[in-house]
Protein backbone atom coordinates (compact mmCIF):
# COMPACT_ATOMS: atom_id res chain seq x y z
CA UNK A 1 0.00 0.00 0.00
CA UNK A 2 0.84 3.14 -1.44
CA UNK A 3 2.11 5.69 1.71
CA UNK A 4 0.82 8.67 0.08
CA UNK A 5 2.03 11.43 2.81
CA UNK A 6 5.56 9.88 2.68
CA UNK A 7 6.01 9.94 -0.82
CA UNK A 8 4.56 13.68 -0.78
CA UNK A 9 7.28 14.62 2.23
CA UNK A 10 9.80 13.09 -0.11
CA UNK A 11 8.91 15.26 -3.13
CA UNK A 12 9.13 17.89 -1.16
CA UNK A 13 11.93 17.49 0.44
CA UNK A 14 13.81 16.61 -2.87
CA UNK A 15 12.63 19.73 -4.35
CA UNK A 16 10.81 17.35 -7.57
CA UNK A 17 7.22 18.19 -6.54
CA UNK A 18 5.06 20.74 -8.88
CA UNK A 19 3.46 22.94 -7.67
CA UNK A 20 -0.04 24.11 -9.15
CA UNK A 21 -1.03 27.83 -8.65
CA UNK A 22 -4.57 28.79 -9.23
CA UNK A 23 -5.00 32.70 -9.58
CA UNK A 24 -2.36 35.09 -11.17
CA UNK A 25 -2.61 37.51 -9.05
CA UNK A 26 -1.47 40.36 -6.43
CA UNK A 27 -1.73 36.55 -4.42
CA UNK A 28 -0.95 34.48 -6.25
CA UNK A 29 1.98 35.21 -8.54
CA UNK A 30 4.12 36.46 -5.53
CA UNK A 31 3.38 32.72 -4.07
CA UNK A 32 4.56 31.18 -7.69
CA UNK A 33 7.61 33.15 -7.30
CA UNK A 34 9.13 31.58 -4.23
CA UNK A 35 7.63 28.75 -4.68
CA UNK A 36 10.13 28.72 -7.98
CA UNK A 37 12.69 30.30 -6.68
CA UNK A 38 13.08 27.76 -3.65
CA UNK A 39 13.23 25.26 -6.31
CA UNK A 40 10.24 23.98 -6.87
CA UNK A 41 8.55 23.68 -10.67
CA UNK A 42 5.36 25.54 -10.76
CA UNK A 43 2.68 25.92 -12.85
CA UNK A 44 0.33 29.28 -12.85
CA UNK A 45 -3.13 29.00 -13.34
CA UNK A 46 -5.12 32.00 -14.58
CA UNK A 47 -8.61 32.56 -16.67
CA UNK A 48 -7.15 35.70 -18.74
CA UNK A 49 -4.90 34.71 -21.49
CA UNK A 50 -3.13 38.12 -21.53
CA UNK A 51 -2.04 37.76 -18.60
CA UNK A 52 -0.55 33.75 -19.44
CA UNK A 53 1.14 35.15 -22.38
CA UNK A 54 2.96 37.40 -20.69
CA UNK A 55 4.03 35.44 -17.67
CA UNK A 56 4.89 33.17 -20.18
CA UNK A 57 7.53 35.55 -22.22
CA UNK A 58 8.73 36.57 -18.69
CA UNK A 59 7.48 39.95 -18.29
CA UNK A 60 5.36 41.02 -14.78
CA UNK A 61 2.44 43.09 -14.52
CA UNK A 62 2.53 43.19 -10.84
CA UNK A 63 4.90 45.57 -9.35
CA UNK A 64 6.02 43.53 -6.29
CA UNK A 65 7.32 40.81 -8.61
CA UNK A 66 9.50 42.93 -11.04
CA UNK A 67 10.38 41.09 -14.95
CA UNK A 68 14.28 41.18 -13.89
CA UNK A 69 13.18 38.44 -11.56
CA UNK A 70 10.32 36.57 -12.84
CA UNK A 71 12.02 36.04 -16.48
CA UNK A 72 14.99 33.97 -15.20
CA UNK A 73 12.60 31.67 -13.43
CA UNK A 74 10.39 31.40 -16.79
CA UNK A 75 13.53 30.62 -19.29
CA UNK A 76 14.76 27.81 -16.88
CA UNK A 77 11.58 26.68 -16.62
CA UNK A 78 10.85 27.02 -12.74
CA UNK A 79 7.97 28.55 -13.83
CA UNK A 80 5.36 28.29 -16.61
CA UNK A 81 1.78 29.80 -17.02
CA UNK A 82 -1.54 27.96 -18.88
CA UNK A 83 -5.22 28.35 -18.79
CA UNK A 84 -5.62 24.67 -18.92
CA UNK A 85 -6.76 22.85 -15.70
CA UNK A 86 -5.86 19.76 -17.49
CA UNK A 87 -1.98 21.11 -17.20
CA UNK A 88 -2.43 20.29 -13.05
CA UNK A 89 -3.27 16.82 -13.48
CA UNK A 90 0.34 15.81 -12.35
CA UNK A 91 0.27 18.29 -9.69
CA UNK A 92 1.91 17.30 -6.26
CA UNK A 93 0.25 20.38 -4.79
CA UNK A 94 -2.41 22.90 -5.64
CA UNK A 95 -2.61 26.54 -4.28
CA UNK A 96 -5.66 28.08 -4.32
CA UNK A 97 -5.08 32.54 -4.38
CA UNK A 98 -8.26 33.46 -5.97
CA UNK A 99 -10.47 36.77 -5.05
CA UNK A 100 -12.83 36.59 -2.16
CA UNK A 101 -14.65 40.10 -2.56
CA UNK A 102 -18.27 41.16 -1.43
CA UNK A 103 -21.34 40.72 -3.03
CA UNK A 104 -23.29 44.43 -3.13
CA UNK A 105 -25.44 42.84 -0.35
CA UNK A 106 -22.41 42.39 1.63
CA UNK A 107 -22.18 38.74 1.84
CA UNK A 108 -19.65 36.69 0.98
CA UNK A 109 -19.07 35.98 -3.04
CA UNK A 110 -17.81 32.76 -2.64
CA UNK A 111 -18.15 31.82 -6.29
CA UNK A 112 -14.28 31.93 -7.68
CA UNK A 113 -13.62 29.50 -4.51
CA UNK A 114 -16.26 27.36 -5.47
CA UNK A 115 -15.24 27.49 -9.02
CA UNK A 116 -11.40 26.80 -8.24
CA UNK A 117 -12.36 23.85 -6.36
CA UNK A 118 -14.43 22.14 -8.73
CA UNK A 119 -11.60 22.71 -11.05
CA UNK A 120 -9.15 20.97 -8.57
CA UNK A 121 -11.84 18.55 -8.38
CA UNK A 122 -11.71 17.04 -11.97
CA UNK A 123 -7.61 16.66 -11.47
CA UNK A 124 -7.50 15.12 -8.41
CA UNK A 125 -5.74 12.19 -7.60
CA UNK A 126 -3.92 10.03 -4.76
CA UNK A 127 -1.30 12.34 -2.67
CA UNK A 128 -2.19 15.66 -4.00
CA UNK A 129 -1.98 18.63 -1.56
CA UNK A 130 -4.60 21.06 -1.65
CA UNK A 131 -4.03 24.84 -0.29
CA UNK A 132 -6.58 27.49 0.20
CA UNK A 133 -4.87 30.77 0.54
CA UNK A 134 -7.74 33.21 -0.22
CA UNK A 135 -9.56 34.88 2.68
CA UNK A 136 -12.16 33.33 3.86
CA UNK A 137 -14.65 32.77 6.44
CA UNK A 138 -13.89 30.44 9.36
CA UNK A 139 -15.30 26.84 8.03
CA UNK A 140 -14.93 27.14 4.48
CA UNK A 141 -11.82 24.64 3.60
CA UNK A 142 -13.69 21.77 5.55
CA UNK A 143 -17.41 22.64 4.12
CA UNK A 144 -16.29 23.83 0.61
CA UNK A 145 -13.06 22.25 -0.51
CA UNK A 146 -13.30 18.90 1.14
CA UNK A 147 -16.93 17.99 0.14
CA UNK A 148 -15.14 18.42 -3.60
CA UNK A 149 -12.44 16.25 -2.97
CA UNK A 150 -13.75 13.29 -1.80
CA UNK A 151 -14.79 10.91 -4.68
CA UNK A 152 -13.38 7.65 -5.60
CA UNK A 153 -13.08 6.48 -2.13
CA UNK A 154 -10.45 9.14 -1.29
CA UNK A 155 -9.80 9.80 2.30
CA UNK A 156 -8.40 13.26 3.52
CA UNK A 157 -5.31 12.96 5.55
CA UNK A 158 -4.21 9.36 4.50
CA UNK A 159 -5.31 10.17 0.45
CA UNK A 160 -5.28 13.33 -0.02
CA UNK A 161 -4.00 16.68 2.37
CA UNK A 162 -5.89 20.06 2.29
CA UNK A 163 -5.08 23.03 4.41
CA UNK A 164 -5.10 26.25 4.33
CA UNK A 165 -2.60 29.07 4.93
CA UNK A 166 -4.16 32.61 4.87
CA UNK A 167 -2.43 34.77 2.63
CA UNK A 168 -0.25 38.03 4.51
CA UNK A 169 0.42 40.13 0.87
CA UNK A 170 0.83 43.68 1.47
CA UNK A 171 0.90 45.35 -2.29
CA UNK A 172 3.66 48.21 -2.12
CA UNK A 173 5.88 47.01 0.98
CA UNK A 174 9.46 47.17 0.44
CA UNK A 175 10.19 45.69 3.90
CA UNK A 176 8.23 42.68 4.30
CA UNK A 177 7.39 40.14 1.39
CA UNK A 178 6.09 36.42 0.92
CA UNK A 179 9.95 35.05 2.09
CA UNK A 180 10.22 36.85 5.21
CA UNK A 181 6.64 36.81 6.09
CA UNK A 182 5.65 34.18 8.55
CA UNK A 183 3.45 31.74 7.31
CA UNK A 184 0.10 30.30 9.18
CA UNK A 185 -1.12 27.44 8.10
CA UNK A 186 -3.76 24.63 9.63
CA UNK A 187 -4.73 21.09 8.73
CA UNK A 188 -7.64 19.39 8.27
CA UNK A 189 -5.95 16.58 9.93
CA UNK A 190 -2.40 16.18 11.69
CA UNK A 191 -0.41 15.18 8.54
CA UNK A 192 -2.03 17.59 6.91
CA UNK A 193 -0.44 20.17 8.73
CA UNK A 194 3.12 18.06 8.34
CA UNK A 195 3.00 18.25 4.14
CA UNK A 196 1.60 21.67 4.17
CA UNK A 197 4.83 22.38 6.95
CA UNK A 198 7.06 20.94 4.20
CA UNK A 199 5.59 22.56 1.45
CA UNK A 200 6.06 26.24 2.62
CA UNK A 201 9.48 25.85 4.76
CA UNK A 202 12.13 26.00 1.70
CA UNK A 203 9.66 29.50 0.45
CA UNK A 204 9.16 30.61 3.95
CA UNK A 205 11.68 32.25 6.30
CA UNK A 206 8.99 31.01 8.97
CA UNK A 207 6.08 28.56 9.44
CA UNK A 208 3.88 28.82 11.90
CA UNK A 209 1.43 25.71 12.12
CA UNK A 210 -2.00 26.28 14.22
CA UNK A 211 -4.27 23.16 15.49
CA UNK A 212 -7.07 23.65 12.62
CA UNK A 213 -7.75 25.31 9.04
CA UNK A 214 -10.55 26.90 11.14
CA UNK A 215 -7.87 28.48 13.00
CA UNK A 216 -6.34 29.66 10.86
CA UNK A 217 -9.12 31.10 8.96
CA UNK A 218 -9.60 32.98 11.93
CA UNK A 219 -6.10 34.08 12.01
CA UNK A 220 -6.51 36.42 9.11
CA UNK A 221 -9.87 37.79 10.20
CA UNK A 222 -8.50 38.65 13.27
CA UNK A 223 -5.63 40.54 12.10
CA UNK A 224 -7.37 42.66 9.35
CA UNK A 225 -10.48 43.13 11.53
CA UNK A 226 -8.05 44.42 14.30
CA UNK A 227 -7.12 47.29 11.35
CA UNK A 228 -9.80 48.15 10.34
CA UNK A 229 -11.38 48.73 13.99
CA UNK A 230 -8.61 50.56 14.98
CA UNK A 231 -8.72 52.65 11.25
CA UNK A 232 -12.62 53.23 11.99
CA UNK A 233 -11.66 54.33 15.81
CA UNK A 234 -9.36 57.40 14.78
CA UNK A 235 -11.62 58.13 12.06
CA UNK A 236 -14.60 58.75 14.27
CA UNK A 237 -11.27 60.61 16.77
CA UNK A 238 -10.73 62.60 13.51
CA UNK A 239 -14.79 63.72 13.18
CA UNK A 240 -14.87 64.58 16.87
CA UNK A 241 -11.55 66.22 16.98
CA UNK A 242 -12.78 68.62 13.88
CA UNK A 243 -16.18 68.84 15.98
CA UNK A 244 -13.58 70.39 19.20
CA UNK A 245 -11.25 72.53 16.92
CA UNK A 246 -8.52 69.98 17.90
CA UNK A 247 -6.07 68.94 15.36
CA UNK A 248 -5.99 65.06 15.41
CA UNK A 249 -2.59 64.91 13.53
CA UNK A 250 -0.94 66.23 16.29
CA UNK A 251 -3.17 64.15 19.07
CA UNK A 252 -1.59 61.23 17.10
CA UNK A 253 1.65 62.73 17.46
CA UNK A 254 1.73 63.43 20.75
CA UNK A 255 -0.01 60.00 21.76
CA UNK A 256 2.61 57.88 20.04
CA UNK A 257 5.27 59.47 22.45
CA UNK A 258 3.97 56.83 25.08
CA UNK A 259 6.55 53.73 24.61
CA UNK A 260 3.82 51.02 25.71
CA UNK A 261 0.09 50.56 25.53
CA UNK A 262 -0.88 52.42 22.44
CA UNK A 263 -0.03 51.71 19.01
CA UNK A 264 -0.37 54.68 16.24
CA UNK A 265 -3.26 54.41 13.42
CA UNK A 266 -4.05 57.32 11.05
CA UNK A 267 -7.34 58.51 9.65
CA UNK A 268 -8.23 59.05 5.88
CA UNK A 269 -10.91 59.13 3.30
CA UNK A 270 -12.15 55.62 3.89
CA UNK A 271 -10.83 52.46 3.65
CA UNK A 272 -9.78 50.10 0.33
CA UNK A 273 -7.91 46.97 -1.02
CA UNK A 274 -8.28 43.43 -1.34
CA UNK A 275 -8.73 42.93 2.85
CA UNK A 276 -9.22 45.28 5.40
CA UNK A 277 -12.42 46.61 3.78
CA UNK A 278 -13.70 42.60 2.93
CA UNK A 279 -12.30 40.34 5.52
CA UNK A 280 -13.65 41.66 8.81
CA UNK A 281 -17.72 41.49 6.94
CA UNK A 282 -17.23 37.78 6.13
CA UNK A 283 -16.42 37.02 10.02
CA UNK A 284 -19.56 39.35 10.48
CA UNK A 285 -21.46 37.49 7.97
CA UNK A 286 -21.01 34.14 9.52
CA UNK A 287 -21.39 35.07 13.14
CA UNK A 288 -25.06 36.96 11.86
CA UNK A 289 -25.63 32.90 11.04
CA UNK A 290 -24.77 32.14 14.25
CA UNK A 291 -27.34 34.12 15.81
CA UNK A 292 -24.71 36.42 16.63
CA UNK A 293 -23.81 40.30 16.11
CA UNK A 294 -20.14 41.04 15.57
CA UNK A 295 -20.76 44.93 16.86
CA UNK A 296 -17.23 46.06 16.91
CA UNK A 297 -17.36 45.26 12.97
CA UNK A 298 -20.43 46.35 12.12
CA UNK A 299 -19.60 49.84 13.39
CA UNK A 300 -16.14 49.97 12.24
CA UNK A 301 -17.55 49.57 8.86
CA UNK A 302 -20.20 52.41 8.90
CA UNK A 303 -17.95 54.77 10.04
CA UNK A 304 -15.20 53.89 7.27
CA UNK A 305 -17.69 53.66 4.66
CA UNK A 306 -19.00 57.02 5.63
CA UNK A 307 -15.29 58.55 4.89
CA UNK A 308 -16.09 59.49 1.49
CA UNK A 309 -19.13 61.21 2.23
CA UNK A 310 -17.17 62.94 4.83
CA UNK A 311 -14.43 63.85 2.81
CA UNK A 312 -17.06 65.63 -0.02
CA UNK A 313 -18.74 67.66 3.01
CA UNK A 314 -15.39 68.75 3.95
CA UNK A 315 -15.09 69.80 0.19
CA UNK A 316 -18.35 71.36 0.17
CA UNK A 317 -17.46 73.62 3.37
CA UNK A 318 -14.15 74.27 2.25
CA UNK A 319 -15.19 75.89 -1.31
CA UNK A 320 -17.90 77.39 0.79
CA UNK A 321 -15.24 79.49 2.90
CA UNK A 322 -14.22 80.74 -0.78
CA UNK A 323 -17.83 81.32 -1.87
CA UNK A 324 -18.48 79.32 -4.42
CA UNK A 325 -20.41 76.18 -4.46
CA UNK A 326 -19.71 72.51 -5.05
CA UNK A 327 -22.21 72.22 -7.75
CA UNK A 328 -20.21 73.57 -10.82
CA UNK A 329 -16.74 73.71 -9.32
CA UNK A 330 -14.14 71.85 -10.69
CA UNK A 331 -12.31 69.29 -8.78
CA UNK A 332 -8.83 67.64 -8.84
CA UNK A 333 -8.55 64.81 -7.39
CA UNK A 334 -5.02 63.50 -6.37
CA UNK A 335 -4.76 59.69 -6.26
CA UNK A 336 -7.56 56.88 -7.19
CA UNK A 337 -5.68 53.81 -5.79
CA UNK A 338 -6.51 52.47 -2.35
CA UNK A 339 -2.76 53.35 -0.82
CA UNK A 340 0.37 55.02 -2.29
CA UNK A 341 2.69 53.52 -4.75
CA UNK A 342 0.51 50.61 -6.34
CA UNK A 343 -1.64 50.55 -9.46
CA UNK A 344 -4.69 48.85 -7.35
CA UNK A 345 -8.14 50.57 -7.04
CA UNK A 346 -9.85 47.64 -5.83
CA UNK A 347 -11.90 49.33 -3.04
CA UNK A 348 -10.68 52.30 -2.74
CA UNK A 349 -12.21 55.24 -1.58
CA UNK A 350 -11.32 57.59 -4.42
CA UNK A 351 -13.87 55.88 -6.55
CA UNK A 352 -17.02 56.52 -4.16
CA UNK A 353 -15.18 59.86 -3.73
CA UNK A 354 -15.07 60.98 -7.24
CA UNK A 355 -18.82 59.69 -7.70
CA UNK A 356 -20.42 61.67 -4.82
CA UNK A 357 -18.69 65.03 -6.11
CA UNK A 358 -20.19 64.27 -9.28
CA UNK A 359 -23.51 63.30 -8.40
CA UNK A 360 -23.56 66.73 -5.83
CA UNK A 361 -22.71 68.19 -9.96
CA UNK A 362 -18.70 69.01 -9.37
CA UNK A 363 -16.40 68.85 -12.71
CA UNK A 364 -14.03 65.56 -11.72
CA UNK A 365 -10.73 64.81 -12.80
CA UNK A 366 -8.13 63.15 -11.03
CA UNK A 367 -4.64 62.79 -11.52
CA UNK A 368 -2.64 59.37 -10.46
CA UNK A 369 1.21 58.17 -11.46
CA UNK A 370 0.32 54.88 -11.57
CA UNK A 371 -3.44 54.32 -12.93
CA UNK A 372 -4.56 55.09 -16.20
CA UNK A 373 -7.82 55.45 -16.29
CA UNK A 374 -11.19 54.29 -13.53
CA UNK A 375 -14.18 52.75 -14.62
CA UNK A 376 -17.27 54.55 -12.72
CA UNK A 377 -20.72 53.51 -12.66
CA UNK A 378 -22.88 53.03 -15.61
CA UNK A 379 -19.58 51.84 -17.46
CA UNK A 380 -18.00 55.71 -17.95
CA UNK A 381 -14.41 55.50 -17.67
CA UNK A 382 -12.42 58.33 -16.34
CA UNK A 383 -8.89 58.83 -17.45
CA UNK A 384 -5.93 60.26 -15.61
CA UNK A 385 -4.96 63.61 -16.39
CA UNK A 386 -1.39 65.44 -16.74
CA UNK A 387 -0.47 66.65 -13.24
CA UNK A 388 0.50 70.59 -14.49
CA UNK A 389 0.82 73.55 -14.07
CA UNK A 390 -2.03 74.80 -15.84
CA UNK A 391 -4.21 71.76 -14.42
CA UNK A 392 -3.40 72.30 -10.83
CA UNK A 393 -4.37 76.09 -11.10
CA UNK A 394 -7.71 75.43 -13.13
CA UNK A 395 -9.30 73.79 -10.10
CA UNK A 396 -11.48 75.37 -7.78
CA UNK A 397 -10.29 72.38 -5.13
CA UNK A 398 -7.56 70.02 -5.16
CA UNK A 399 -8.46 67.42 -2.97
CA UNK A 400 -5.55 64.56 -1.61
CA UNK A 401 -6.84 61.37 -1.78
CA UNK A 402 -3.81 58.90 -1.98
CA UNK A 403 -0.50 59.83 -1.08
CA UNK A 404 1.78 58.58 -3.43
CA UNK A 405 5.66 59.36 -2.79
CA UNK A 406 5.81 61.00 -6.20
CA UNK A 407 3.67 63.85 -5.09
CA UNK A 408 5.70 67.65 -4.84
CA UNK A 409 3.56 68.80 -2.18
CA UNK A 410 5.05 72.52 -2.66
CA UNK A 411 4.65 72.36 -6.15
CA UNK A 412 0.89 71.59 -5.57
CA UNK A 413 0.63 74.47 -2.88
CA UNK A 414 2.31 76.78 -5.10
CA UNK A 415 0.03 76.32 -7.83
CA UNK A 416 -3.15 75.43 -6.34
CA UNK A 417 -5.62 77.65 -4.86
CA UNK A 418 -7.36 75.36 -2.30
CA UNK A 419 -6.10 72.11 -0.98
CA UNK A 420 -8.33 69.76 0.67
CA UNK A 421 -5.66 66.58 2.61
CA UNK A 422 -6.86 63.93 4.14
CA UNK A 423 -3.30 62.66 4.50
CA UNK A 424 -1.85 65.09 6.17
CA UNK A 425 0.51 65.34 3.30
CA UNK A 426 0.71 69.25 3.80
CA UNK A 427 2.64 69.82 7.58
CA UNK A 428 5.43 71.60 7.19
CA UNK A 429 5.20 72.36 3.39
CA UNK A 430 4.46 76.16 1.95
CA UNK A 431 3.29 77.45 -0.70
CA UNK A 432 0.30 80.10 -1.55
CA UNK A 433 -2.50 77.47 -1.52
CA UNK A 434 -5.69 77.41 1.58
CA UNK A 435 -5.35 74.11 3.28
CA UNK A 436 -7.97 72.06 4.80
CA UNK A 437 -7.06 69.51 6.34
CA UNK A 438 -8.79 66.20 7.28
Amino acid sequence: MTDYKQHLLDRLHNRTAQIGVIGMGYVGLPLAVEFACAGYHVIGLDISKEKVDKLNAGASYIPDVPSERLAPLVHDGHLRATTCIDDLREADVISICVPTPLLKTKDPDMSYVIGAADQVAKVCHAGLLVVLESTTYPGTTDEVIVPRLLHNGLTVGKDVFVAFSPERVDPGNKTYGVRNTPKVVGGSTPACVEVVTALYEPAVERVVPVSSTATAEMVKLLENTFRAVNIGLVNEMAIMCARLGVDVWEVIEAASSKPFGYMPFYPGPGLGGHCIPIDPLYLSWKLRALNYTARFIELASQINTSMPYYVVDLVMGALNEEGKALKGSKVGVLGMAYKRDIDDVRESPALDIHELLEEKGAQVSFNDPFVASVRLSGDRVSRSVELTVQWLAEQDCVLLVTDHSAYDIDFILKHARLVVDTRNKTKGAVGNARVVRL
